[in-house]
């Protein structure tokens, strides 16, 4: 079971790596002025967000094979999945965020001469973090307990090794241990945002 857990932080990790910078192309593009790419952008994410993390795992993993005649490993295929289903609940962490900034600092940044860029790095940015910390570790948490949905798929993670040995061993031993492990690395995320949310206090 050690073993296999660390095959759930694997996803866990590299979910979070892609889904991260992802999500804020896709919030830009939710965003955007022109209709067509805000349009486009806004159904996927209710297409995304409409349907359930397990059915994307399988329609990732099967698709290929069926339209390109090339599928995806296992686990790669689950990785997709996860990335593309958490990169839309980032981003409209992120549109929230931004939304929030009131819109008389945009005109002070224009004012004192600031491009965009220079807006969104110096005066933006700084708030969005703080404003998203919370939101944003409440999905975390719940990234770590979906991993166990890879499963799916066939990868051997920590739940599906879980429930073999429970039921060869019939005993719910196994399902307590995993459910311990769960918690643990629920404990760390939590703590670790904790930490992230006194450091920007400054941002009060």
């Amino acid at each position: 079971m050690l073993k296999s857990s660390v095959v759930s932080l694997e996803v866990f990790f590299l979910t979070l790596i892609f889904s991260i910078p992802l999500a804020l192309l896709i919030c830009m593009g939710r965003m955007s002025r022109i209709k067509f790419i805000s349009a486009t952008t806004n159904i996927f994410m209710l297409i995304i967000r409409g349907t359930p993390l397990m059915l994307q795992l399988i329609f990732v993993y099967f698709a290929p094979a069926v339209i390109f005649h090339k599928g995806l490993g296992r686990f790669a295929a689950a990785i997709v999945a996860m990335v593309i289903n958490y990169a839309c609940y980032f981003a409209e962490i992120y549109r929230g965020g931004i939304q929030s900034i009131p819109e008389g600092q945009y005109e002070a940044s224009k004012v004192l001469g600031f491009t965009k860029a220079q807006t969104f790095m110096r005066v933006v940015l700084p708030q969005l973090v703080k404003k998203i910390i919370p939101p944003l570790g409440n999905e975390v948490i719940t990234l770590v307990k979906d991993t166990a949905l890879v499963q799916v798929l066939g990868v051997v993670e920590l739940f599906h090794v879980a429930q073999t040995q429970s039921g060869r061993l019939v005993s719910v031993v196994p399902l307590f241990i995993a459910g311990l492990f769960y918690f643990i690395m629920n404990w760390g995320v939590s703590k670790f945002f904790d930490i992230v949310e006194k450091k920007l206090d400054y941002y009060k």
